[in-house]
């Protein structure tokens, strides 16, 4: 009996979540509340930037956050508004109105959830090492560059408070790591402008915080075809945008806390929380890599947790303490981003030692994508660049491995061509030109031994090797295919238009 109890006992005690211990339950509440102050000016700023009401933005961050710690497939990664989201949306929001844009949420969800359910998440196999590190330093460069502004042209009392926070930051943790420290930082600063009676930015001077939750409502839209032809490429390109962030970052907390995050389940659970978002009234959005690094690698959060409450302790920031929500300096939120930029920056990618053992071909492909992104202010275009440089000089350097050997029979009637290395487009265009068509003897022989046939372009090249011979009267023998290699040169040679 005792042992039965035991093994039911063990067995409820692995049901539980983890953050019901108190321990790992502290931590998520305090990244939680961490991450809501830091969400507050982001989520206005990008309101600001989409053309529509700092409310819209907040709306949207509250429930991105709350619905993507549900259905999301990364535990303790922020999905929230975000800039490069605002940045689709503007235009239609700009010249449309309001009503076009929360209709454009709710489609570019229902896209990412069938493109996630088409299995989409599968090709971030396809990203190369060398684009993921230019992703996280462009990152890095991007959340620095965009506290800049807020250091410039702003009163003297801004920088040395700037700079105390800085510090506090780096040298509280040394005492303990109880409390976060940048939740020490901007409470701290926050107390000492207000009591000094320092005039500087703050929260408040970002936009009018809501003093009401978001009500679910329809979009104010005519349900049309021409409506929806409108809105269509709006909702793509929202799609397709928010899906590459997010996957993306959902790798980059892969990485960090040495877990797996299911990723189809987050392409859906993106798509989710931006129809909830859009009959709510919010601007939509994606995974939010500022803050959720801050979650993760600053506060130390990995639970769904976090997430909720960053959704849910931001509306309460704003509902209930909005008079001081308002009140938190901006010097003390910038000093908190600028830490996380420093921190999220992958240093060893750039260190000499490292760029002396790295192939030529992968720095080009990291500086590219640094290049792209900055340039562009979008990650997602600076990956799909950067993937596609990485695929031409992959291509490039499999294609120089090919190599063709002949050796001639004793007697001279035949010739034996060996093959060697992976056979596609790059590397068979040239393999026309290695053989001797006019010398060579009445027999000739391929072998393939050594080689792998991947495309119909290899087969339209050993086609038309065979017919240069042919045309010479001398015979072509290919020797050698391996299972794969000799099924598609059965199905194709001959078969090809314009192979000859």
């Amino acid at each position: 009996m005792s042992s039965l109890v035991t093994q039911v006992s063990a067995r409820l005690r692995g049901t539980r979540p983890s953050w019901s211990s108190p321990k790992v339950a502290r931590t998520e509440i305090l990244a939680g509340l961490v991450v809501a102050l830091a969400l507050i000016p982001e989520a206005i700023s990008f309101s600001v930037i989409a053309g529509v009401d700092p409310s819209v933005g907040l709306f949207a961050s509250f429930t991105m956050a709350v619905v993507i710690s549900i259905v999301g497939g990364r535990p303790a990664m922020i999905s929230a508004a975000t800039g490069a989201i605002a940045l689709v949306v503007a235009p239609l929001a700009r010249e449309h109105g309001f009503g076009y844009l929360v209709a454009t949420v709710v489609l570019g969800g229902l896209f990412q959830i069938v493109l996630g359910s088409l299995g989409v998440a599968k090709l971030m196999r396809f990203v190369p090492r060398s684009v993921m590190v230019g992703f996280v330093n462009a990152l890095a460069i991007l959340i620095f560059l965009a506290q800049v502004p807020e250091l410039i042209d702003v009163p003297w009392p801004v920088y040395p408070l700037f700079a105390g926070g800085l510090v506090l930051m780096v040298l509280f943790p040394k005492l303990t790591k109880v409390i976060p420290a940048p939740l020490v930082s901007i409470v701290a600063l926050t107390a000492l402008t207000i009591a000094a009676g320092i005039a500087i930015p703050t929260v408040g001077d970002k936009g009018t915080l809501p003093s009401s939750l978001p009500t679910p409502g329809m979009p104010d839209v005519p349900f049309t075809f021409a409506t929806l032809g409108l809105i269509a490429p709006y909702a793509l390109a929202f799609a397709l945008v928010g899906l590459m962030e997010s996957l993306m970052t959902a790798k980059l907390v892969d990485d960090i806390t040495d877990t797996r995050s299911n990723k189809t389940r987050e392409a859906i659970g993106q798509g989710v929380a931006n129809v909830v978002t859009g009959f709510f009234g919010g601007m939509g959005g994606c995974a939010m890599i500022g803050q959720t690094m801050i979650n993760v690698k600053t506060s130390g959060a990995r639970t769904r947790l976090s997430t909720f409450l960053a959704g849910t302790f931001l509306m309460v920031l704003c509902v209930v303490f909005g008079p001081l929500v308002s009140r938190i300096p901006m010097a003390a939120l910038v000093a908190v981003m600028v830490l996380v930029a420093f921190g999220t920056f992958d240093w060893h990618s750039v260190a000499p030692a490292t760029l002396k053992r790295m192939p030529a071909g992968e720095i080009i492909v990291m500086v590219v994508t640094v290049g792209v992104v900055v340039a562009t202010d979008n990650l997602a275009i600076g990956v799909v660049v950067g993937s596609i440089v990485a695929m031409v000089i992959f291509a490039r350097r499999v294609a120089r491995l090919v190599d063709v050997t002949s050796a001639l029979d004793p007697d001279g009637t035949q010739v034996v061509y060996a093959v060697t290395g992976e056979l596609f487009f790059a590397s068979s265009n040239d393999l026309v030109h290695r053989f001797d068509y006019a010398h060579d003897p009445a027999r000739v022989v391929i072998d393939l031994t050594d080689a792998h046939i991947w495309d119909a372009s290899t087969v339209a090249a050993l086609d038309a090797i065979t017919a240069k011979y042919e045309a010479r009267d001398k015979t072509v023998e290919i020797v050698g295919l391996n299972r794969h290699s000799a099924r598609m040169h059965e199905k194709l040679s001959g078969e090809l238009v314009g192979g000859h």
